[in-house]
C-alpha cells in the first residue's frame, strides 16, 4: 500500500509558513485590541471542545502562540489524536495577556479546522473497519493548507494520496481527452516518473480493460457502481491497485470497502469540512 510521506522538515516548514501567513493575515501591524490591555498582565486561559472530535493541530496552537511569544507555556491535557468529549478541556494557557488575546483566534482556528479533517477521517476509517481497504484523502485541499490538512488525515488514521502534481503522476479523464491516444500515455509517463506507480483514472470498465491492458498498474475507478466495482476486481485479478472514487459517503462506504478494493479516495475529508466547535477562555489573571 503505497501513499506519500510528509517528513519531518516538510513538516515544519508547513507550520512555519501557515502561522506567518495566518498571523499576518489577522494581526497586520498591531493588535489594536490588544493594546486596550495592561502590557503587564498575565493570565491563565483554557481550551474545551464544544463536541465530541478526534484533535489534530497541536503543533499549529503551539507554534502560533510561541512565534508571537517564546515565554507562553502551553499544558496539554490531551494527546494528539486523541477522541475528546463535549466540553472536555484541552489545554491551558499560561502567558501575557496581549499575547494570548492577539493568537487566539489563529491557534483555534488551525486546531478547529484540522481537528474537522482527522475526525471526518476517523469515522470513515472505523466504518470500514474489518475490510482489506484502506482511506485515502486527495488534492481537494483548502488552498495554502495542504501539508496541514493531509497531515489531519494521517492523524485520523488515513492514508496520504500524492501530495501535489509534483510526486506522483495520475492521468486523469483531461488529461486522456488532450492526448491522441490513451495507448501513448504510459510509455510517456514512464519517462517521467520517478518509479513505476503511474496512476490512471477510468470511468467505464471498457476503460479499465484496456488500462490493465496497457501495463497500468494503479489504476483509479471513478464513479463506478457497486456492480462495476465488483467486476473490475475479478477482472484485475490481483494484478493492478484498485482505488475507488466518487460520491462515496459514510452510508456508503462499507459496501464499496467490501468490493475487494484496495483503496478509497475522499475529497470530502478536506473540502466538506464543518469545523470543529472549541472555545478559549480566561479563567484567571495577575498582574507583575
Amino acid at each position: 500500500m503505497q501513499s506519500s510521506k510528509i517528513n519531518k522538515k516538510i513538516l515544519i516548514e508547513a507550520i512555519q509558513k501557515n502561522i506567518k501567513m495566518a498571523l499576518q493575515e489577522d494581526i497586520g501591524k498591531i493588535d489594536l485590541s490588544a493594546q486596550l490591555i495592561n502590557p503587564k498582565l498575565s493570565v491563565i486561559a483554557y481550551v474545551k471542545s464544544k463536541e465530541s472530535a478526534l484533535i489534530s493541530g497541536i503543533p499549529w496552537f503551539n507554534s502560533t502562540f510561541h512565534t508571537l511569544d517564546p515565554k507562553i507555556k502551553i499544558k496539554w491535557l490531551i494527546k494528539e489524536g486523541q477522541i475528546v468529549k463535549k466540553n472536555q478541556r484541552l489545554c491551558e494557557v499560561y502567558g501575557k495577556a496581549r499575547s494570548i488575546l492577539s493568537g487566539e483566534r489563529v491557534a483555534l482556528n488551525f486546531l478547529q479546522t484540522l481537528s474537522a479533517t482527522s475526525t471526518a477521517t476517523y469515522h470513515y476509517v472505523k466504518a470500514i473497519s474489518g475490510s482489506h481497504a484502506k482511506i485515502f484523502d486527495t488534492r481537494k485541499t483548502i488552498p495554502g493548507l495542504r501539508i496541514a490538512q493531509k497531515y489531519a488525515v494521517i492523524i485520523g488514521g488515513g492514508n496520504n494520496q500524492r501530495i501535489g502534481l509534483f510526486d506522483q503522476i495520475l492521468i486523469k479523464e483531461n488529461h486522456i481527452k488532450s492526448s491522441n491516444k490513451m495507448d501513448d500515455l504510459f510509455p510517456l509517463a514512464l519517462k517521467y516518473a520517478k518509479n513505476k506507480n503511474i496512476q490512471i483514472e477510468v470511468e467505464r470498465l471498457d476503460q479499465f480493460k484496456k488500462a490493465l491492458g496497457l501495463g497500468f498498474r494503479n489504476i483509479l475507478l471513478d464513479n463506478f457502481d457497486i456492480k462495476a466495482l465488483k467486476k473490475a476486481v475479478l477482472l484485475n485479478k490481483g494484478r493492478a491497485l484498485l482505488e475507488a472514487s466518487g460520491n462515496i459517503t459514510l452510508k456508503n462506504v462499507k459496501k464499496i470497502a467490501l468490493t475487494g478494493v484496495d483503496r478509497i479516495s475522499l475529497g470530502s475529508l478536506t473540502k466538506n469540512i464543518k469545523a470543529v466547535d472549541l472555545s478559549m477562555k480566561i479563567e484567571a489573571f495577575k498582574s507583575l
